[in-house]
């Protein structure tokens, strides 16, 4: 498995090794104590696929706040996603910066969104699918958003939002210089 980090710490690419011949390939997709090493994951809790019928539909930017905090395993099945992970723990030296990744099938990547992040997705295909598996259970009552096209993230998205298929409790989220925060930052000693 490769595994790649990036200039904001903390989001993690794991690329799992993919053993070909004339069938297909066979992945290594997941496996509990190499990926708790590489990508720092706790025990998985719960496990997502999510169609998105039309390019350009825009999921995000979400997390949930402590005690229901998740940390996210991201990979996308079919078509193709701009994913990002905005750093939202107060007191972090990248704090409100972003890794923005694209994500498809053609080489299995996974990407890593710790928990203190923001996460969010944009499809850039048809009949896009992303499976991701969460260290924590589903909280609607830990739910919180940010705009994904908020202007002073800078996120690139490609395209703006008026070209986006949105839900609306995504459009009204708060822009980040009005995101409370429940994440602080702890170095690493």
């Amino acid at each position: 498995m490769q595994v790649e980090t990036f200039a904001v710490p903390g989001p993690t690419m794991l690329r799992a090794t993919r053993h070909k011949d004339d069938r297909g390939f066979l992945a290594e997709t997941f496996h509990t104590q190499r990926f708790m090493e590489a990508a720092g994951m706790q025990p998985l809790a719960q496990e997502n696929h999510v169609l998105s019928h039309h390019p350009y539909t825009m999921r995000g930017l979400h997390c949930q706040a402590p005690p229901s905090a998740q940390g996210k395993l991201v990979t996308c099945l079919a078509g193709r996603i701009l994913d990002a992970a905005v750093d939202a723990r107060v007191g972090s030296p990248t704090y409100g910066k972003h890794v923005l990744v694209e994500l498809s099938p053609d080489d299995g990547a996974l990407f890593f969104v710790p928990r203190g992040f923001l996460h969010g997705y944009l499809t850039l295909e048809p009949e896009t699918q992303v499976l991701y598996k969460l260290d924590d259970y589903y909280a609607p009552s830990a739910e919180m958003a940010c705009r994904f096209d908020d202007p002073d993230l800078g996120i690139d998205w490609g395209v703006s939002a008026d070209q986006c298929h949105v839900h609306p409790k995504d459009l009204a989220a708060p822009w980040f210089k009005n995101f409370e925060s429940p994440f602080t930052y702890e170095a690493a000693s």
